[in-house]
C-alpha cells in the first residue's frame, strides 16, 4: 500500500499527520509513505527524522497587506501543483491524506483535479487516487472548507464541524488523532519535579512558544497562593523565561520552567490544566481525562480556539476564560472552586471518562482502506 500524506506550519496539523501515519504503520506490512510539506517550516525537520521520505514545495500563506507575496505566491502555488502531480504519476500512491496547513491545498488538489488538466485527469483515473482530510478544529480553516468539495472524505475532530462542510461527499467524526500519541508515553511522575506523590499539581502553559500575555496576566496570581494546598508547575516558554523570573517572589508551592519536554508525560499526573485551547492540545487532555481552565489565544484565524474550549465546556469537562477578562482574582476564584469542590470536580472526570477518545486513527485508517476497497471495486466492474 502507498499513500501521501501533507500537513504543515505547526504542530497542531503534523503531529496528527504522524499519528495517522503510525497507525497505517502498525496496520500495514507493505507499506510506503511520502509524505510532502514545506521548504521552511518545523515538518522539514521533523519528518526525515523519523524515516519517512520527504518532500518539500516551496509555498506561503496569503497575506493581506504584501500583494507582492499574493502574486508570486500564485505562481508558487501552480509549480506546486505541477509538481505534486509529477510526484504522484511516479508514485502512485492509493489514497492521499492532508492534516491541514496551507501545504495541503496544491498536494490534495493534485491527486483531485479532473477538472483542470489532462494528464492529470489520466493520472487520476489509471492510479484510482481517493483523498481524505482532516479538520482539527472546531471551526474549519478556508483551505479544508474549499477542499471538501474536492475531497471523497473529511475527517473531523469536533461534531460541531459538520455544518461546514454541507457541499462535502462524506464527513465522519473521528476526533483528533493527537490523543493517542499522548496515551502511549510513559507517565513521569511529579515526585521528579520535587512535588509528592500526595499533592494536587495544576500545570499551566501557553502553548509550546509561551506566551508574554498571560505570563504577565498569571505573575500576581502565582506570588498569592502560598496559604493554597495545591501545587503549580508554571512553564513560562522559552523566550520569556529570564524576563519572567526577574524580581520574582512566587509562592514556595509555585515551581517556574521555561519549557518542558514531552509535556503529555507530566499531564499524566496533573490534578487540573490551565491552557491555551489549541486542537492538539484540546486533543490530549481529553485523551488523558483531565479537567481544565482554557484560555483560548485571541490572534488565531476565526477565532477557532474559543470554538474549539466552548465545545469542551458544553460537555462539561472544561471551564474557559477570555483573554480579555483575565486577571489574578478570577484565575484563583476558577482554579479554588475546582480544586476545593469535590462534586464539580468529579462531575467534570466523570464526564471525561464516559469521552470515548482512543481510537482516533483506527476510525480513520478503517474508513480509508473502505474508500480504498469501494474504489477498487468500481475499477474491476
Amino acid at each position: 500500500m502507498k499513500i501521501i500524506v501533507s500537513a504543515g506550519g505547526t504542530g497542531g496539523h503534523i503531529y496528527p499527520a504522524l499519528a495517522i501515519i503510525k497507525k497505517f504503520q502498525e496496520r500495514e506490512s507493505n507499506l510506503e509513505v511520502l509524505y510532502i510539506g514545506t521548504h521552511n517550516r518545523m515538518e522539514k525537520d521533523i519528518v526525515p527524522k523519523m524515516n519517512i521520505r520527504y518532500e518539500a514545495l516551496e509555498i506561503y500563506g496569503f497575506s493581506k497587506t504584501n500583494i507582492a507575496r499574493d502574486f508570486k505566491n500564485i505562481f508558487l502555488i501552480n509549480k506546486a501543483i505541477n509538481k505534486c502531480t509529477k510526484i504522484m504519476e511516479e508514485f502512485k500512491p492509493d489514497v492521499v491524506v492532508g492534516a491541514g496547513g496551507y501545504i495541503c491545498g496544491p498536494v490534495v488538489w493534485a491527486a483531485k483535479k479532473e477538472n483542470i488538466t489532462y494528464p492529470v485527469i489520466k493520472a487520476a483515473k489509471k492510479l484510482g487516487i481517493k483523498t481524505f482530510i482532516h479538520e482539527q478544529n472546531s471551526i474549519p480553516g478556508k483551505s479544508n472548507i474549499h477542499l471538501s468539495k474536492l475531497v471523497d472524505l473529511v475527517g473531523i475532530s469536533f461534531k460541531n464541524s459538520e455544518s461546514y462542510f454541507k457541499n462535502a461527499k462524506k464527513v465522519v467524526y473521528t476526533g483528533n488523532p493527537c490523543g493517542e500519541n499522548a496515551i502511549a508515553i510513559k507517565k513521569t511522575s511529579k515526585v521528579t519535579l520535587g512535588f509528592k506523590p500526595t499533592d494536587k499539581l495544576i500545570i499551566i502553559v501557553a502553548g509550546s512558544l509561551g506566551s508574554e500575555t498571560l505570563n504577565n496576566k498569571f505573575k500576581s496570581f502565582l506570588c498569592s497562593i502560598d496559604n493554597e494546598s495545591y501545587k503549580v508547575l508554571y512553564i513560562t516558554g522559552n523566550n520569556y523565561y529570564e524576563e519572567f523570573m526577574r524580581d520574582a517572589n512566587f509562592s514556595k508551592n509555585v515551581k517556574v520552567v521555561p519549557y518542558y519536554d514531552n509535556l503529555a508525560s507530566i499531564m499524566k499526573d496533573a490534578y487540573l490544566i490551565i491552557s491555551r485551547a489549541g486542537a492538539s492540545t484540546i486533543s490530549e487532555i481529553l485523551s488523558l481525562k483531565v479537567p481544565s481552565i482554557l484560555i483560548p489565544s485571541p490572534y488565531v484565524a476565526n477565532n477557532h480556539q474559543y470554538y474549539n474550549a466552548l465545545d469542551l465546556v458544553n460537555l462539561k469537562v472544561a471551564e474557559l476564560i477570555e483573554e480579555k477578562n483575565l486577571n489574578d482574582n478570577i484565575i484563583k476564584v476558577m482554579v479554588n472552586e475546582l480544586v476545593y469542590n469535590d462534586k464539580l470536580y468529579n462531575e467534570f472526570k466523570n464526564n471525561l471518562e464516559a469521552l470515548n477518545t482512543k481510537e482516533s486513527s483506527s476510525i480513520i485508517y478503517d474508513e480509508i482502506k473502505e474508500l480504498i476497497k469501494w474504489n477498487m471495486k468500481k475499477m474491476l466492474i
